[in-house]
């Protein structure tokens, strides 16, 4: 429910569904699994009001399935390299990614 209303108010879905879906101590790949279905279910919710706002033209759907290529790709690598490498570097990996993510999005409207 959390999750939901921080999506709502900010159209982010990562916080708190990621803590949370850590903090449970599934496997990596089920940790995985979870987070795109929780990521794909967020879209999927996400896309319907985007549109109902008038926010969705042709040109921005248009760029967004262009995205899908690049996106796809980087699943791919990283499903390879998920597969390669141990847990605990995958956990650190994954969250400084995380945190990479988030200080880029919290300094963005700043520069």
């Amino acid at each position: 429910m959390l999750t939901g209303l921080v999506t709502v108010g900010t159209g982010v879905f990562v916080v708190p569904a990621v803590p949370y879906l850590q903090a449970l101590g599934l496997s990596r790949a089920m940790l995985v699994q979870a987070l795109g279905l929780s990521f794909l279910t967020s879209t999927i919710a996400l896309a319907p009001a985007i549109a109902a706002t008038g926010d969705m033209s042709p040109e921005i759907a248009g760029a967004s399935l262009i995205a899908l290529a690049p996106a796809l790709g980087g699943m791919f690598l990283g499903q390879a390299l998920r597969n390669k490498i141990g847990p605990a570097v995958f956990r650190r990996a994954f969250f400084g990614g995380l945190l990479l993510l988030g200080c880029y999005l919290a300094t963005k409207p700043l520069l």
